[in-house]
């Protein structure tokens, strides 16, 4: 870059993308890294070399955040003084036109769109790249925007001991001098510069032909025992799901290799085309629970629609984009569904996704589903729960609305006319409408444009539908009618138009509204119904009821109407009965998280002590005992607890940490048992859930470490234990330690300035949860202060909300 140059780069514009759409098109990118300089250091180089053409005598830029060297158009040296903003100055172009840009990057240890990765346990170097929403002009050269597809080929120079990855299979591996060895691959289909990527490093690889394809699995060398684990599990999922898409979107992946790669300290995973990168975090370090492998074969199933739906046909402009989200985690919990071990699916996202989507859609920090997205940074604020879970909850309610069949023969459509193309609403939801033989404009217009969650209310024969802006959303659902015992007396179809609908429905001892939860609102009966449910949920004949009467508990506890104590009492009484395991363990987080901040403090210990005693009811259940004696080593208070989950941890080394970290809060922390048990864990992150234990008690050193590592260093990696030690660090009771650091964690959450869509949130998980009142002025302030990024600033209004139920809750 040159020395005029901003800090930060800029964020590209709706108007500047559009005009550029239309003064270009982009044929290809031959892309040559170089990696040799990664393995003992931090600089890779990059040599973009682009094909373009425009209307002769027009003007415009290519993006590059990176130090850039040389760079040519059409054979003349362009002048490096101009460049401004990460934006090379590409004046006066000719009809076609041949751009070669060289650069470097070095920094490659701040997930920015690349990260280099040392392995602890062996010094093996790992790097992995993800570009979503802009970050591929970070490491070359490019027209950084989603409507400028063009076919990619690269030519990577790595270590002679390295394999690397990219979207499309490799034509050739040659020696090349001084230990290196050049990576050529095959050119790929037209793709936006968000999804292509190169991921190098010593892996582990498993090749095999499952239904017709060529499907790859990589993880670093110290997972081997995890990956080789867990191989014949990856692939039965990756195998169903690329049959069932296929086979029901009308279009087979058109592509032979399939890889899905593992790699260190990334947040989530990301649907590049042909080779999704995945967290190793979901190579779990024990033998998988059940929720566990249900939470992967999602991610598998989320990343795999993006091949036909974000990669094989591409929204326009990231107004657009959250579809794709959207539409990835719908269509993973459908193909999960399929699947015997996870019929239940939808259920599971009920008390998992929804309610995360509920908690933020009652909040200031709603917005609507579709929004304007005047520049990229915009964009990437609104990547959350409303774009994933109430998304996805739109979408199954359309599907539900327009009928399965219109729905798939809709995709079918949108698919065979757009392949390689980018699309806008309006072409996704006029398939929609022309296979349901439907208008659908005031669909798209209440449900995606319109903020905010409706309540469905039923008094005797009419089902009423407010929302809080006065929107008139239409609603497809089901009223479920019980007898007194439970059982089902009938299932009433419902569609609800302009606002009310008249129900005839049998006399019951309980109606439950929204039975099958195929749409997305609040629900209440009637009185009797809803005094019924209080009590006697357990009943419901369905894992799916059930899990719509705790999403209605919950939102009453979201609203004031109900306390913590409520909640965890609501919870338990299904869990007498319930023993699905797409459920069990978020039912039992449910009350969890009911018991430590929606309880006033002097409750807080009895009301976790209930949820012990519910988790060792689990104990001797065999889908359900790994995450209830998890959940029993966090919160275990008598000494047949303690041994109970002692006995269980000769299988399960997490429970070791977290009964560490139960005595740490308790006021024993054990040395030498940490020493000890750090000698024989073999997670290359034991470190982290070493950290975790300390952190979980009142001595303000283990506070203060924790704290470095996490928000001062930001060395903390994207796993398990990473995820949990926030909640470790923010202990109930512990406030006399713990009071300075509300301050400091808005400090350290002003200070952050960016970062790819997989680096955001693990400090603004740092949020003081258990802090009382005193911290409100202090979070109106920050936000007040105008020094947060977009998506920071969503994420603490939100935080704050949920903050001032919690002490209103605490105080019933």
């Amino acid at each position: 870059m040159s020395e005029t140059s901003p800090a930060a780069p800029a964020s590209l514009t709706q108007e500047e993308a559009a005009a550029r759409a239309a003064a270009i098109s982009v044929d290809r990118y031959d892309i040559a890294l170089d990696l040799t300089g990664l393995l003992g250091g931090e600089t890779l180089t990059s040599i973009s070399t682009i094909t373009f053409s425009a209307a002769p005598g027009t003007s415009t830029f290519v993006d590059c955040v990176a130090e850039v060297s040389a760079a040519t158009l059409n054979g003349t040296a362009l002048d490096l003084s101009t460049l401004d903003a990460d934006r090379i100055p590409l004046p006066d172009l000719a009809a076609t036109n041949t751009l070669v840009v060289t650069a470097s990057q070095s920094d490659t240890s701040s997930s920015e769109g690349v990260l280099r990765t040392v392995d602890p346990t062996d010094d093996n170097v790992y790097v992995w790249t993800s570009f979503e929403p802009d970050d591929a002009r970070r490491l070359w050269a490019c027209f950084d925007q989603p409507d400028l597809k063009a076919v990619h080929a690269f030519t990577v120079t790595a270590p002679e001991q390295w394999t690397v990855l990219s979207n499309s299979a490799p034509a050739g591996v040659t020696d090349a001098a001084k230990g290196a060895r050049v990576w050529a691959f095959e050119d790929t289909p037209p793709l936006s510069t968000y999804v292509v990527v190169v991921n190098a490093g010593p892996f582990v690889e498993v090749r095999a032909e499952r239904g017709g394809y060529d499907l790859g699995l990589y993880a670093r060398q110290s997972l081997r025992t995890q990956l080789e684990r867990d191989t014949d599990d990856i692939l039965r999922v990756t195998e169903h799901g690329l049959a069932w898409y296929g086979t029901r979107f009308g279009l087979p992946f058109p592509q032979r290799r399939y890889d899905q790669i593992f790699v260190p300290d990334m947040g989530g995973a990301m649907e590049n085309w042909g080779a999704v990168t995945h967290s190793d975090a979901f190579l779990y370090r024990t033998a998988p629970t059940h929720p566990e492998r249900a939470e992967r074969a999602n991610v598998v199933l989320h990343e795999m629609a993006h091949m036909w739906f974000g990669d094989l046909v591409t929204m326009r402009w990231w107004d657009d984009l959250w579809l794709n989200e959207a539409f990835a985690s719908w269509a993973a919990v459908w193909s999960s569904a399929a699947l015997e071990e996870y019929s239940e699916a939808w259920a599971g996202i009920a008390v998992t996704e929804k309610i995360a989507a509920y908690n933020t859609d009652i909040s200031p920090a709603t917005h609507p589903i579709r929004g304007v997205v005047p520049s990229v940074d915009v964009a990437m604020a609104n990547f959350d729960a409303i774009t994933y879970a109430k998304g996805q909850s739109v979408l199954q309610q359309l599907c539900a609305y327009i009928g399965e069949d219109a729905y798939l023969a809709g995709l079918q459509a949108y698919f065979a006319e757009h392949a390689y193309g980018n699309t806008t609403l309006s072409d996704l939801m006029g398939a929609f409408g022309a296979a349901a033989g439907k208008d659908l404009s005031g669909w798209t217009t209440a449900w995606l444009d319109h903020e905010g969650t409706d309540l469905i209310t039923l008094v005797g024969d009419t089902l009423t539908v407010t929302s809080p802006d006065g929107t008139v959303r239409p609603h497809q659902l089901e009223i479920a009618s019980y007898a007194a015992d439970g059982a089902l007396l009938a299932s009433t179809p419902v569609t609800i138009e302009g606002g009310s609908a008249k129900v005839d429905l049998p006399d019951a001892a309980a109606h439950l509204v929204n039975a099958t939860d195929v749409t997305f609102a609040a629900t209440r009966s009637d009185a009797a119904s809803e005094a019924w449910l209080r009590d006697r949920s357990g009943l419901l004949p369905t894992t799916t009821a059930r899990a719509v009467s705790v999403d209605n508990a919950w939102l009453s506890l979201l609203r004031g109407e109900i306390g913590g104590p409520d909640l965890v009492g609501h919870v338990l009484q299904i869990l007498v009965r319930e023993r699905s395991p797409q459920v069990v363990a978020p039912f039992l987080t449910l009350a969890e998280r009911a018991a430590e901040l929606w309880t006033a403090p002097e409750h807080v210990e009895l009301m976790r002590s209930a949820v012990a005693a519910a988790a060792v009811g689990f104990t001797s259940d065999t889908d359900n005992r790994a995450e209830a004696l998890r959940v029993l080593a966090r919160h275990a208070t008598s000494e047949d607890q303690f041994a109970l989950v002692r006995e269980a941890a000769a299988d399960d080394i997490v429970l070791d940490w977290l009964l560490l970290a139960r005595g740490a809060e308790l006021g024993s922390y054990d040395a030498a048992a940490a020493e000890a048990l750090m000698e024989r864990d073999p997670d290359p992150e034991a470190w982290v859930w070493a950290l975790l234990a300390r952190a979980a008690g009142p001595e303000p050193a283990a506070k203060e470490e924790a704290w470095q590592v996490a928000m001062v260093e930001r060395r903390l990696p994207h796993s398990d234990a990473g995820y949990q030690l926030p909640n470790a660090f923010w202990r109930p009771g512990q406030q006399d330690v713990l009071a300075p650091y509300a301050g400091r964690y808005l400090e350290s959450i002003a200070a952050i300035q960016g970062g790819g869509l997989l680096n955001y949130g693990l400090q603004t998980r740092f949020y003081p949860a258990t802090a009382g009142e005193e911290v409100i002025g202090a979070v109106e302030a920050s936000l007040a202060g105008g020094a947060l990024v977009p998506f920071v600033h969503r994420s603490l209004v939100a935080r704050l909300d949920t903050h001032r139920r919690q002490l209103a809750a605490r105080a019933r």
